[in-house]
Formats: C-alpha cells, sequence, structure tokens
C-alpha cells in the first residue's frame, strides 16, 4: 500500500482539502486498494475538528466526500509510516523537518507545489488567512493531479483511464 500525507498548519483548511481531492482522483482512477491518504496539521489546536466551514462548502460544491476527515496532529512516527509527505507552503515543510525522530526519517518531505513548477505559486496559500479558497482549491486540485500522475509512474500503478 502507498501511503500519502499531506500537512498544513491547522488541518481544517489546506490539506484536508488536499485529502479530499487526492482521494477522489484515487477512486476514480480505480486505485483505491493501492493509494491510501491522510492529512495532519502542524499544530494541534483543532483536534478532532472536521474541515473548515468554507472548505466543506467548496468540497460539497464540487461533489467530493470529506465526511471521514477530521483534524489531527503531525507526528514524528509519520516519517516511517508514508511513502510521500507532502506540505502545503515552506513553513510546513520546516515544522515538520524539526520534528525528525532521532533514529532519522525514511521519507523525504517535498512541498505539494512542486509538482507543479510551471505555476507561479510554490506555496499554497492558507485560506484561513487570505479568504480565498477557491485559489486554494485550484492549486490544490493542480498539484494533487501531478502528484497522482508521478506516483502511477514511479510504482508502474494500473488504474482506470
Amino acid at each position: 500500500m502507498i501511503r500519502v500525507l499531506f500537512v498544513c498548519l491547522g488541518n481544517i483548511c489546506r490539506s484536508p482539502m488536499a485529502e479530499a481531492v487526492f482521494r477522489e482522483l484515487v477512486r476514480k482512477k480505480g486505485l483505491e486498494g493501492k493509494i491510501e491518504v491522510d492529512s495532519a496539521g502542524t499544530g494541534n489546536w483543532h483536534i478532532g475538528s472536521p474541515p473548515h466551514e468554507a472548505t466543506q462548502t467548496l468540497l460539497n460544491d464540487k461533489k467530493i466526500d470529506f465526511s471521514s476527515i477530521k483534524a489531527r496532529e503531525f507526528l514524528p512516527v509519520d516519517f516511517s509510516s508514508f511513502n510521500y509527505i507532502i506540505g502545503m507552503d515552506r513553513q510546513n515543510v520546516l515544522d515538520m523537518e524539526a520534528r525528525t525522530p532521532k533514529e532519522g526519517k525514511t521519507v523525504t518531505v517535498t512541498r505539494l507545489m512542486d509538482e507543479r513548477l510551471d505555476l507561479d505559486h510554490r506555496d499554497v496559500p492558507d485560506p484561513w488567512y487570505t479568504g480565498n479558497f477557491n485559489l486554494t482549491y485550484e492549486l490544490v486540485k493542480a498539484g494533487t493531479e501531478a502528484l497522482l500522475e508521478r506516483i502511477i509512474k514511479e510504482h508502474h500503478l494500473e488504474g482506470r483511464s
């Protein structure tokens, strides 16, 4: 099983959006039994909370299920539990790197927009502060589509076209 973790600050806006969008892409490709997805936050303020109301509204409008998503905190054990750990911005990556366990880590943390170097954004802006959930969605969609294509190629996965 290939395991993918999306991480942002509070795990109620960007990373749960990425989790839900990526899970839907995986479902559409018929890869549910091969790829597992989760999300977390570097902060612990929202543990157990559902996605932000505006994230829920946007995902509902796009008919993307998020019903099982509850905020959790990123933990050092995640380094050895996931094949891909994807931060939404540079600060998220730095915060995760600061939690590297003593015995090291088995996965490299990257930013979602590293998947789309052709776009102007390197970070997915936090809509908690910007209020622009649509821009966040467009970047998340572009990044997760590219990430899934990379995973399919790297692992030689067969799915639906």
